[in-house]
């Protein structure tokens, strides 16, 4: 036997069921589910665009009702009245703060609740006033500053024009007198230590080259550690005696320190004499039978008089055990026509090459 179904009913049933889901869903949604409902009424003093009927209502941030009721106000059409629906537990006060606020990307409106301390008084309808502008928008808000701007503009165009006008005259004048600043501005640079350093000149000194053949050659192994020197001579520049101000030798430096100049040179020196048998460094390996220690007393250019080179050296020649084997002071100066950089350098030249070739003679005698 076949059951007939009655699909009549059955369809019925389900249409109604599925309008009773979405009505439950839209009353949830818009009248805040079941609970204790308080309705308040609240004024806004201007337009409050894109807001409805169903609108969220939020008190700190947190959704308490919706709005139930929108209208103009029939006393004054720029004002737009509002019936809101929330929870009874919300602690809405008489001074709670009322605004309009645009949530999401599309910004979509809800009215915003925030504080208050006055608790109104029983029996009496409360009538929320909102901010003046609390309904404006950011776009609007951009429209309104821009037009603020626009009427500052045109209220002060006349001082405009004649300020742009005087811009104009003063950088024609600095056009004109760009020379005169550009000297000006040089001047204070130089007077205030500023500006691009100049570019410092590096001169070397010499070791002499014909020293004549070896008539004896060294015996035993000689090192040259670095001379000692006073502080003063511990330097790049180029020293004068007496001290004094020397404009030409301003970008004057020497290739080294004066001792390690004086220790590279003489080291030189000696290999040009004997090859075979050139002095060590303290730093090479080994240790040496000799070493010639050598203290630089004077390495200057004295002004007094006639004007010279002088270079002065003291030599001690030490064994290993620290016995001084031989000592002497040799020294050399040199006439100088000129006092420049150059004529200088030729001159401490000179002067050092008759010291080293002292030197070199005395050494080989002593070891």
């Amino acid at each position: 036997m076949e059951t007939r179904a009655p699909y009549v009913l059955i369809g019925s049933f389900v249409l109604a069921a599925i309008l009773a889901v979405f009505g439950f869903v839209y009353w949830l949604n818009n009248t805040g589910g079941i609970g204790p409902r308080t309705n308040y009424h609240v004024q806004f003093q201007g337009p409050v665009p894109g807001l409805l009927v169903g609108a969220g209502v939020l008190f700190n941030g947190i959704r308490v009702g919706e709005v139930t009721q929108l209208g103009l106000a029939p006393d004054n059409p720029r004002f737009v009245n509002a019936t809101i629906s929330v929870a009874s537990a919300t602690p809405v006060r008489a001074d709670t703060r009322v605004g309009l606020d645009f949530q999401g990307l599309t910004g979509v409106p809800v009215v915003t609740l925030e504080g208050g301390t006055i608790v109104a008084k029983s029996g009496e309808p409360l009538t929320l006033i909102a901010e003046a502008g609390a309904g404006q928008s950011m776009t609007q808000a951009a429209r309104d500053a821009l037009r603020r701007v626009d009427t500052v503009l045109e209220d002060n165009s006349g001082p405009l024009k004649d300020t742009i006008a005087n811009l104009k005259t003063f950088s024609d004048g600095l056009a004109r007198n760009t020379g005169k600043i550009d000297g000006i501005l040089a001047g204070l640079e130089k007077m205030t230590g500023g500006g691009t350093p100049a570019q410092k000149i590096t001169y070397d000194l010499r070791a002499p080259q014909n020293l004549g053949p070896a008539g004896k050659t060294f015996s035993a192994s000689l090192a040259i550690p670095e001379p000692t020197a006073v502080a003063m001579l511990q330097t790049q520049r180029m020293l004068f005696s007496p001290v004094g101000d020397n404009p030409g030798f301003a970008d004057f430096l020497w290739a080294d320190s004066i001792p390690k100049l004086v220790q590279a040179r003489l080291i030189d020196s000696f290999e040009n004499y004997d090859i075979a048998h050139a002095p060590l460094r303290t730093t090479d390996l080994g240790q040496a039978d000799y070493q010639l220690l050598i203290d630089i007393r004077r390495f200057r250019i004295a002004t007094e008089g006639e004007t010279r080179v002088e270079i002065a050296l003291s030599a001690r020649i030490v064994d290993k055990n620290g016995k001084v084997a031989a000592s002497r002071l040799v020294e050399a100066s040199e006439k100088l026509d000129k006092v420049e950089p150059a004529a200088a350098v030729a001159a401490f030249d000179a002067a050092f090459a008759r010291v080293a070739k002292e030197l070199i003679g005395w050494t080989v005698q002593a070891v």
